[in-house]
């Protein structure tokens, strides 16, 4: 069964929760990445020389831009019935930053999470499965643009 019309829905629904205050749930994102890999700080330009967790623009806009790009993929499932990269680099920068499989488990749980957050009483087992669905199939594609290189 693909994507349905309605995961994206939920999908889309939610993540307008979540753009509703970007700088609270960009920090909050970010505090439950770091949370369960503090060593990932160093991956983040835009965090590795700050003392905590701060909100700045360049935190929000890459937290925008991860959610974003995990709702693109949602509509592209029900489109598509696949996940195509805009960024086609994206895979190399990922290798480059040192990012390995274990980092894309640490930022779904960080994701869910934040989107649980951003839904309150909305929050429930569909909204979550359609957003692990998106996230794994971004997940997927941004592994296979670099090969076998995650390991």
């Amino acid at each position: 069964m693909g994507f349905t019309e309605k995961q994206e829905a939920l999908v889309n629904s939610s993540y307008e929760s979540f753009k509703q205050n970007l700088p609270h749930y960009s920090v909050l994102f970010y505090t439950f990445v770091l949370e369960k890999a503090p060593a990932a700080k160093g991956m983040f330009s835009f965090l590795k020389d700050s003392a905590g967790v701060q909100d700045s623009p360049k935190l929000q806009a890459h937290a925008e831009k991860v959610f974003g790009m995990v709702r693109d993929s949602a509509v592209q499932l029900r489109t598509k019935g696949e996940v195509v990269l805009g960024d086609a680099t994206l895979g190399a920068i990922h290798v480059q930053k040192g990012v390995v499989d274990p980092h894309f488990v640490v930022v779904k749980e960080a994701l869910l999470k934040t989107i649980k957050e951003a839904t309150g009483d909305k929050w429930s087992e569909e909204l979550s499965t359609a957003w692990e669905v998106a996230y794994d199939g971004l997940a997927t594609t941004i592994k296979k643009a670099t090969g076998d290189k995650w390991s």
